[in-house]
């Protein structure tokens, strides 16, 4: 019977089994083979379903799958998100020694923190002891303290002290440290990547290519600038896949008219152009001529960058602010709005105020827009669609590289 071969392949299994096993240290490379599991079938079908080559005037959307599919958004994961650089905050947020915050993209448990010599680091934010969470939420910390048994680490990622292990054999405590993530900074952002086992070094000097190939100096020469002061976060849950409001930010400002009154009306739509890059496009609008009451939130021109795979910084009048769009699942999102402001209208608080209602108004009606077109997404009626050529360049730009990173 099956059963009684079992029980002797264990027994026999018991018999040859060695001797005590040595720990093995949790390295930057075990969590990438750990990744290389191949795309499954199913996955890779809806990736083929795409054509990139295909002109853009007769080129078809990729099909509802890339929008709904859970294997597809792991291969995203796996393919996308975890390779390469990734905007995951900015330097506000570890300005001073001692500052620190979390994050979480897909299964990666995350913490950016400064160190008190000033110097910044990242690691899984998982402790070496029993896989338990280690911080929470942003704050400033002197060491990471882990809140199921105590065990400690220096924010240089040291085990500083693990409690409780008289007796244990076989245990060098360095080799229990964090597990570090590549970490540098761009302007005012803050990136990670997490398919880099290299720490040393300071990575600052090369990311700007890396990340945004030859459009880095166009943003540079744009106002990406490190000296606007954070003014504040918002973030949204949304039901749809990322990829939908990616989209709809990429659109040319094709909806714009249809279902942003208040914004078209600054805007001179007409203007409206777009570049493609390496791994950024870039759409540009001249604005209207100011209210009456001499309100001017967009300046006399407006900029949109697309940084592939999921950051958007959009340069306009006074304001900086930045949307980052974070899957949750294969049909909800989070998306991280942050808002930096010039220093010379800091104290002007009804500016502020007006700005982030006109802001957050916008941001009601294209989550409104992204979550009915989720419900269309997934009805058995839609399939594939179109692009309209004038507009939806950088939409297009968008899903080749994505075809391009999934085809790998």
């Amino acid at each position: 019977m099956a059963t009684g071969r079992s029980l002797a392949a264990l027994s026999s299994s018991r018999a040859a089994r060695p001797g005590p096993l040595r720990p093995v240290a949790w390295t930057p490379r075990a969590v990438s083979a750990a990744r290389a599991a191949p795309a499954p079938d199913h996955a890779r079908r809806l990736v083929a379903e795409f054509d990139p080559a295909v002109p853009l005037e007769a080129a078809v959307t990729p099909p509802s799958g890339w929008y709904t599919d859970a294997e597809f958004l792991q291969l995203e994961l796996d393919r996308v998100f975890l390779r390469g650089w990734q905007a995951v905050g900015h330097i506000w947020q570890v300005k001073n020694p001692n500052d620190f915050f979390t994050g979480r993209l897909g299964n990666i448990e995350f913490v950016i923190c400064r160190d008190p010599s000033g110097n910044l680091h990242a690691f899984h934010n998982v402790c070496r002891h029993h896989a338990s969470l280690l911080a929470c939420g942003s704050g400033q910390k002197t060491c990471f303290q882990c809140p199921y048994h105590g065990w400690t680490y220096g924010l240089d990622g040291s085990l500083l002290k693990a409690t409780r292990i008289s007796g244990i054999k076989n245990f060098n405590k360095n080799d229990f440290g964090l597990v570090p993530i590549k970490v540098a900074t761009w302007g005012p952002f803050v990136l990670a990547r997490f398919d880099d086992e290299s720490t040393e070094g300071d990575a600052s000097d090369v990311v700007g290519d890396e990340w945004l190939g030859s459009a880095s100096e166009l943003l540079s020469a744009n106002g990406i600038d490190t000296s606007l002061p954070h003014i504040c976060r918002r973030e949204y849950i949304i039901n749809c896949n990322w990829k939908v409001f990616c989209d709809n930010y990429l659109d040319g400002g094709y909806h714009v008219p249809y279902a942003h009154g208040a914004l078209a009306s600054g805007l001179q739509l007409q203007s409206y152009e777009t570049f493609t890059y390496e791994r950024v496009s870039v759409q540009r609008c001249e604005s209207a001529p100011s209210d009456s009451d001499g309100f001017e939130r967009l300046g006399t021109k407006a900029l949109y960058a697309f940084v592939y795979p999921n950051f958007m910084i959009n340069r306009y009048g006074p304001w900086i602010d930045t949307n980052l769009a974070v899957p949750l699942g294969s049909t909800k999102c989070k998306v991280v709005f942050d808002y930096f402001l010039d220093k010379s209208l800091l104290d002007d608080l009804n500016f502020i105020e007006r700005s982030l209602k006109d802001s957050e108004q916008v941001q009601m009606e294209d989550i409104a827009l992204c979550e009915g077109v989720q419900r269309g997404l997934e009805s058995p009626a839609y399939s594939i669609g179109r692009y309209a050529p004038s507009v939806e360049m950088a939409m297009h730009h968008f899903h080749s590289l994505l075809h391009t990173n999934l085809s790998g």
